[in-house]
């Protein structure tokens, strides 16, 4: 860090404690050059999650949009607000945890399908039209005889 009197480069950290807010770290440091004290704040630097499109196109991350489509495939199905925010928290464990900060929306797309179908079948299947873009009758039931099969 340097000294902002005397543009140092070698200062030592006196003192070290969260910040007001929590969201940081205040330190107070001492330049060893001009002897001189200052503060700094130091702050988690955060990248948001970039989720690309199918057109190639990249938006951030938004958890109402996943959340919408969700109840919308569940609703009037016996599946209570309880087990929605479960599973979108579910989802995004397992989205966060990933070392990427972009994600295809397939990805995100398979995995909600895949925690619809453990949850309700009917609400898989709903989802699974929007997603898939189903086209005819006979492709959705394609996707109905793959359930039956299981």
């Amino acid at each position: 860090m340097k000294c902002p009197f005397c543009n140092a480069a070698d200062t030592k950290v006196i003192d070290s404690r969260p910040a007001d807010d929590n969201s940081s770290i205040r330190r107070r440091r001492q330049c060893e050059t001009c002897g001189k004290r200052f503060t700094t704040y130091e702050k988690l630097e955060t990248m948001p999650l970039m989720v690309i499109k199918k057109d190639n196109s990249r938006e951030t991350y938004d958890r109402s949009k996943l959340e919408s489509g969700i109840i919308h495939s569940c609703h009037k199905r016996p599946i209570s607000t309880q087990q929605i925010k479960a599973m979108i928290d579910e989802i995004e464990n397992e989205i966060f945890n990933k070392e990427e900060k972009e994600i295809p929306s397939s990805a995100i797309g398979e995995l909600v399908m895949k925690k619809l179908q453990n949850l309700d079948e009917v609400a898989y299947v709903r989802f699974a039209s929007v997603y898939r873009e189903f086209k005819d009758v006979n492709t959705f039931m394609e996707e109905i005889g793959k359930l039956l099969n299981k």
